[in-house]
C-alpha cells in the first residue's frame, strides 16, 4: 500500500513538473485561470495552484519550487514535511496565503484589517520601509521559520507600475532587501534566505486603479527544502525500498 501511495505521488509530481515546463501556455493564462496540481505522501495531499499571479516573465515562485524539486520518494517525504509549516503559517500569520506546490510552499497576502489597510507584507508609493503590519507578518513568519530550520526562504520583491521600469527594478530590489534584512536582524541565518525581484513584471493584478497598484507594491516568499532536508528524505526513501 505504502509503494502504491509513493508511485502515485511520482506520477502527480512528474504532471507539476510538465505543466511547469510548458511556460508558454502558462503566460498566455489570464489572472481567473487556475492550473491545479495534486499528489499524495504516506497520506497527505500536496496541492497548489499554479496559474495564479503569472507576469510577464511566468510564475517565478513556481519555477523556484520546480527547480528546487528532489523528486521521487524522497520528494514526497519532504512535501510530507512542508504541508506542517504551511498549515501552521497559514493558521499564525496575520493575511497570510499559503499555497502548497509540489515540495515547497508559496506564501502571499490577501487579507485587509479591521482599519482597511493591507495585512502582510506591503509598502508604500515609492517606499521600502517595514511597515508596522509587515512587521507583525514578519515577526510571525520568523516565529515559524526558527521551528523548521531546514528550510530555504526566497524572498521576492515587487513594484506596481508608477514611474519607469529600471526604477522600479531597483525599487523592487531594496524591497527584497529590507525584508532580507529585517529577518536576518531578527534571528534568521543569512545563509537561508535569497533575494530576487522584479520590478513591475509580475503584478498580482492589473494596475487599473489605487487599490490594485496596492496590491502589487508587496514581497512574496518561496520556501523550500535545504540541503539537510533533502540528504535526509533521499535516505529515508532508500531505507523503504
Amino acid at each position: 500500500m505504502m509503494k502504491k501511495m509513493f508511485t502515485k505521488q511520482i506520477f502527480l509530481f512528474s504532471a507539476v513538473a510538465m505543466l511547469a515546463a510548458g511556460c508558454e501556455s502558462t503566460r498566455q493564462m489570464s489572472k481567473q485561470d487556475k492550473g491545479v496540481a495534486a499528489g499524495a505522501a504516506g497520506g497527505a495531499v500536496i496541492g497548489g495552484i499554479i496559474g495564479n499571479n503569472v507576469g510577464k516573465k511566468g510564475n517565478t515562485a513556481l519555477g523556484a519550487i520546480i527547480g528546487a524539486a528532489v523528486g521521487g520518494v524522497a520528494g514526497g517525504i519532504i512535501g510530507h514535511n512542508m504541508d506542517k509549516q504551511a498549515e501552521k503559517i497559514k493558521t499564525e500569520v496575520p493575511g497570510a496565503k499559503v499555497e502548497r506546490v509540489g515540495e515547497g510552499i508559496r506564501v502571499t497576502f490577501d487579507e485587509a484589517n479591521p482599519d482597511g489597510s493591507k495585512a502582510g507584507v506591503y509598502f508604500a508609493t515609492n517606499k521600502y520601509d517595514i511597515t508596522d503590519n509587515a512587521s507583525l507578518a514578519l515577526k510571525k513568519l520568523i516565529g515559524i521559520f526558527n521551528e523548521y530550520p531546514e528550510t530555504n526562504l526566497l524572498v521576492e520583491g515587487h513594484t506596481d507600475d508608477v514611474g519607469k521600469d529600471a526604477y522600479n527594478m531597483g525599487l523592487s530590489q531594496r524591497r527584497a532587501e529590507a525584508v532580507a534584512s529585517y529577518l536576518q536582524n531578527n534571528g534568521l541565518p543569512a545563509s537561508r534566505i535569497i533575494t530576487k525581484w522584479y520590478g513591475e513584471e509580475q503584478p498580482i493584478v492589473d494596475n487599473t486603479d489605487a487599490a490594485s497598484r496596492a496590491l502589487n507594491r508587496r514581497v512574496e516568499f518561496v520556501i523550500t527544502a535545504n540541503e539537510k532536508m533533502k540528504a535526509e528524505a533521499k535516505a529515508e526513501a532508500e531505507a523503504q525500498q
